[in-house]
């Protein structure tokens, strides 16, 4: 081959390398209560390995619609195509941030909730019996204007929240917990975008703070196009198992 030639394959193979890229679209990971962006830490890394571009966008876990619109600042400023993810609490974030928003084309629930107009995750929650969250959360913490600050106690935190992640791990995750409001956790939602937006979801068997009844009958109500449980997995579900969750993301992402 001729060094002209062999420049030509390798800027035609380039070129397609870039235009294979492009055509991915951005996930865009929201936590939910009680975490943080480093809880996405195993999924991101098979994402970027895989050649996706990932955000993790940052919930405030302030309220429904003010948690939605600030993630829908990151919607709008990230070029589409968009897979949203969003775990926990941040499931409902996602529900309201993916209104209207054309160039978000799959919603993934990551142990997460997808509430319907008028409900709420407390609502939810205690739809059916399962859950153990009340009674391990913390003494609220008072806020200006009458809202708390929820946190789950720190040594009930591993059980509670993280059964299947290495203990000394969970420990830390205690510590570093970001609490949700209770009048987020009582907003009820104006929208809900699953009904337009096709969804995928995946959550443990385990799951102590939603029950995974819960989970099932929200992701049949949604017409998920597939629902993966994970046996013996907790609410962590992408920590303890990252591969899972990353392969059922890009899954959205190729349909």
């Amino acid at each position: 081959m001729t060094k002209t030639a062999l420049a030509f394959a390798l800027a035609f193979s380039l070129t397609g390398l870039a235009a294979q890229a492009q055509t991915k679209p951005t996930i865009v990971l929201v936590h939910g209560a009680f975490a943080d962006s480093s809880s996405w830490d195993g999924v991101v890394a098979d994402l970027t390995r895989d050649g996706y571009h990932v955000v993790a966008a940052a919930n405030p876990l302030r309220g429904l619609a003010s948690d939605a619109a600030a993630v829908r600042t990151v919607i709008d400023a990230t070029p589409g195509p968009i897979i949203l993810v969003g775990h926990s609490y941040g499931g409902a974030v996602i529900s309201t941030a993916a209104q209207g928003a054309a160039k978000v084309k799959a919603m993934v629930y990551v142990a997460a909730f997808a509430p319907e107009v008028g409900e709420s995750i407390f609502d939810l929650t205690g739809k059916f019996p399962g859950s153990t969250l009340p009674p391990a959360l913390d003494k609220p913490v008072d806020l200006p204007g009458g809202a708390h600050d929820l946190y789950i106690q720190q040594d009930k935190f591993p059980a509670q929240f993280a059964a299947d992640v290495p203990l000394p791990q969970a420990k830390l995750m205690a510590v570093a917990q970001r609490p949700l409001t209770d009048a987020a956790g009582a907003e009820k939602a104006a929208v809900a975008s699953w009904k337009t937006i096709p969804s995928w979801w995946v959550y443990g068997e385990a799951d102590r703070n939603i029950p995974p009844a819960a989970m099932k009958w929200m992701a049949e109500r949604a017409q998920a196009k597939k629902i993966i449980t994970i046996p013996g997995a907790s609410h962590v579900v992408m920590i303890s198992h990252p591969h899972e969750v990353s392969k059922l993301i890009e899954k959205a992402a190729g349909n």
